[in-house]
């Protein structure tokens, strides 16, 4: 109700007195929906602060406002130096205006998101403040004032839709009457009803500021849990515009620190339930072992140069199975590969391990956080919180720092250089041996790695998709085909004095695809 016509009403009859002669001195913008109007008396300066956001439109007074040296505009110049003869209520009407000498009327419209102040001269419009707003420069002053018939037929006559004619109630004193039984009372008790409200609006003993429903409110009406009363308008509108801006900042930190955590939340348990069902996988998968122990049983039994071989497991009720063998290796040596890959296994198993512990930790770690900002109450110890929790800082800025941006296809991650530099770390230093490398062919472009995993060969189509993504993060993304360079990183090198990104391939396979990106 801070721009209801009958706090209006109340607001520009003080003002009547307070500003009368006082001289206009500065008039300017520091943001696009914020005005600022000084007035020099004797005493002390007086200052009035037009906040016109599309979602919250205020005056406010406040007792010293500093002007900042940049990034601040004057407007209105005209009336600079102009006094002020009388602060007049258009009736029934949202809207005030500001008489000033030389026939100048500065008019507020407080019309919620299409508030704006408009200079009017000798009646006509010349300047507004919102300038996006070209209908207000059309606005007559003298057609402002708006009536009402306030008798009892009239209200008899339009009983099933009263906010239609009593327009100046507003939403917050229909349902300040509906809250008291309005809907269910008889005819004449509404009508009743409506001239005691509109007694208590026209009279108010206290100016309120509420909260209904986790919302600051301004009211003239005694309802809901009182935060401040105030016999000043002024005071209470500039003490409304504190309270309401401050509940606001609160909400939308508190929001969006809540939406950071429950997002990190979702991806903790995303990346923990993927990485327990890839444990789980590993910790029953022993055939690497199991293959390595028939072989070295049964080494009489295995010719050389064979490429697969039926053995009797004896782990597993003397069922027959079929071993795959490299037929240029001896099978002491394809034994030894298997046990070196079971050893690989449970390395692999051990590091998951970690990671489960570590994710299950983090994510206890910030449902205690949601849990402590979502009991936080003001805005100070909501920024502290979020200050010794950083966050929003330290995690992105270590996502930032990382030199790759990551992907995933078919369960298998794909890792992708940002740069030149990027490249070399990515390749160098946090590339495992097996991991497959991908590059575009003789021209430059990101690195690529498919994260190796433990038993798992790369599948064709992980492969190509991979090699799109390099294709696509190099000069040949424009190409309709681009070969691409895959090998196992173990065959990836950097020789002193290359520049950042450059290495030499010892051995590799080229494939042929489309470009394509994320």
């Amino acid at each position: 109700m801070h721009n209801n016509y009958y706090f209006l009403r109340q607001l520009t009859k003080q003002l009547n007195s307070t500003l009368s002669d006082v001289v206009v001195s500065e008039c300017f913008s520091q943001n696009k929906e914020e005005i600022v109007i000084r007035f020099e008396k004797k005493n002390s300066p007086l200052f009035i602060k037009a906040s016109l956001s599309p979602h919250f439109s205020c005056v406010s007074f406040p007792k010293n406002f500093q002007r900042a040296k940049k990034n601040s505009i004057d407007l209105f110049g005209s009336i600079i130096g102009q006094k002020v003869r009388a602060v007049h209520q258009f009736e029934n009407e949202r809207s005030f205006t500001l008489q000033l000498t030389n026939e100048f009327d500065l008019l507020f419209k407080m019309h919620g998101n299409r508030s704006n102040l408009v200079l009017f001269q000798q009646g006509v419009a010349k300047e507004l403040f919102k300038t996006s707003m070209v209908e207000d420069i059309s606005l007559d002053l003298e057609n402002l004032d708006r009536n009402i018939d306030w008798s009892e037929e009239n209200f008899i006559k339009h009983h099933t839709r009263p906010e239609i004619i009593y327009f100046t109630f507003g939403k917050p004193v229909w349902r300040y009457l509906n809250a008291n039984g309005f809907n269910e009372q008889p005819l004449h008790d509404q009508w009743q009803s409506i001239l005691v409200v509109r007694e208590s609006l026209e009279h108010p003993d206290f100016f309120y500021i509420q909260e209904v429903e986790s919302k600051i409110i301004f009211s003239l009406l005694d309802g809901g849990k009182t935060i401040r009363k105030f016999k000043d308008p002024a005071e209470a509108v500039t003490e409304f515009f504190h309270y309401y801006t401050q509940n606001e900042s609160f909400i939308r930190e508190k929001t969006s620190a809540l939406s950071i955590l429950k997002s990190r939340l979702q991806a903790g348990q995303n990346y923990l339930k993927k990485t327990q069902e890839k444990l789980h996988s590993l910790e029953y998968d022993h055939d690497y072992k199991v293959w390595a122990d028939l072989i070295m049983a049964n080494l009489h039994l295995i010719s050389p140069g064979l490429e697969r071989v039926l053995l009797t497991d004896f782990y597993h009720d003397n069922r027959t199975t079929e071993i795959n063998l490299k037929k240029d290796l001896t099978p002491q040596k394809n034994a030894a590969n298997f046990y070196r890959k079971a050893k690989n296994q449970q390395i692999e198993i051990s590091h998951l391990q970690k990671l489960v512990d570590a994710k299950a930790k983090e994510i206890e770690s910030i449902s205690n956080q949601i849990h402590e900002i979502e009991l936080e109450e003001d805005l100070k110890s909501l920024r502290k919180l979020t200050q010794q929790t950083k966050l929003g800082s330290k995690e992105n800025k270590q996502n930032a720092a990382l030199p790759y941006r990551e992907v995933e296809f078919k369960d298998f991650r794909i890792w992708i250089g940002k740069n030149a530099q990027s490249n070399d770390l990515l390749t160098l230093k946090y590339g495992y041996k097996e991991d497959l490398f991908l590059h575009a062919k003789d021209v430059a472009g990101s690195h690529v790695l498919i994260k190796y995993q433990p038993g798992k060969n790369f599948p064709r189509d992980v492969v190509e998709r991979a090699a799109q993504l390099a294709a696509y993060y190099s000069k040949r993304k424009n190409d309709s085909l681009c070969p691409v360079v895959v090998t196992p990183r173990k065959f990836v090198r950097k020789r002193k004095g290359d520049p950042a990104g450059a290495v030499v391939v010892a051995r590799e396979d080229v494939i042929m695809v489309e470009p394509r990106g994320l």
